[in-house]
């Protein structure tokens, strides 16, 4: 047997030590990265671009933003594809959490949705007093109304509204679902001079854009909450729940709340988004 000498040992030593400390390093990285899964109106509407740097700076965490609709942002956390999501389809989410997807969910914040049409609001429906009686009047004149299409959030919520209607507005030629995001559907239905449901913040955000009027608001079934939701570890080993907790803590501290708050009042005259860290959501608006 070839005996080694001292040098070709300690050489194998010393390259050992530094794989060692090379994959170490790679590791250690890695876990800097923390993958948040977004509804896109929280991106559309600039929220994420005003949090995101402080976070990043505060903790040292690289925030990979991959912004869908609610339901995608689900899908991808029920995969353990995810570390941390922020979305806002509730039923969704508590099924998530039934399902053992989620080890906590906290409500961050809330905005409504609103109906936003062409100016000259050719169904009427400024004079419904109901979101339901606003979208029988959309579907009673046949007027054009955009869907996401999505399984997102604001998909859901709209869903619930024709439900609620007695309406089921699938295969006329007068609805049209885009398969898009929030921003891009608002823009398509300013291109097609339609109809559509979007949350306020993105609207805002964009309404220079857009050209089109807010027609139906205050309706309760419009409440439009957000929760951030940490994807279980024990679940899905491999998620970075330090950096999951570590953004959850993040977005109901009481600086990120007051920054919340304050979102869109210099632009807008008012905030996108009130801050609700610590509130029920059977509190909200009363």
């Amino acid at each position: 047997m070839r005996k080694l000498n001292f040098c070709t040992v300690l050489a194998i030593m010393l390259w050992g030590t530094c794989l060692v400390a090379a994959v170490s390093g790679v590791q250690a990285a890695a876990t800097k990265d923390v993958i948040l899964a977004t509804t896109t109106s929280t991106q559309d509407s600039g929220l994420l671009d005003a949090l995101l740097p402080v976070f990043e700076k505060r903790t040292g965490y690289f925030v990979k933003t991959i912004a869908v609709g609610s339901g995608q942002a689900m899908a991808m956390g029920a995969k353990g594809e995810a570390d941390v999501l922020l979305v806002h389809s509730p039923d969704a989410e508590k099924k998530f959490m039934a399902d053992g997807n989620g080890s906590r969910r906290q409500l961050v914040m809330h905005n409504d949705f609103v109906i936003v049409g062409p100016g000259d609001d050719p169904a009427g429906i400024r004079a419904a007093q109901s979101a339901a009686d606003a979208v029988k009047k959309i579907a009673a004149h046949k007027s054009l109304f955009l869907s996401r299409g999505d399984n997102s959030g604001t998909h859901s919520k709209e869903k619930k509204i024709w439900a609620s209607a007695g309406i089921h507005p699938e295969g006329q030629g007068w609805y049209q679902q885009t398969g898009l995001g929030m921003g891009r559907t608002l823009n398509v239905a300013a291109e097609k001079n339609g109809y559509t449901l979007v949350d306020r913040g993105t609207y805002l955000a964009l309404r220079k854009n857009v050209g089109l009027a807010v027609v139906c608001q205050g309706d309760g079934i419009l409440l439009n909450t957000y929760h951030v939701i940490e994807v279980n570890p024990h679940k899905w080993p491999k998620v970075n729940a330090a950096g999951a907790t570590a953004f959850a803590d993040f977005m109901v501290a009481p600086d990120t709340q007051k920054q919340i708050g304050a979102f869109g009042v210099d632009t807008f005259g008012s905030p996108l988004f009130t801050p609700d860290a610590g509130k029920t959501v059977e509190s909200l608006g009363k």
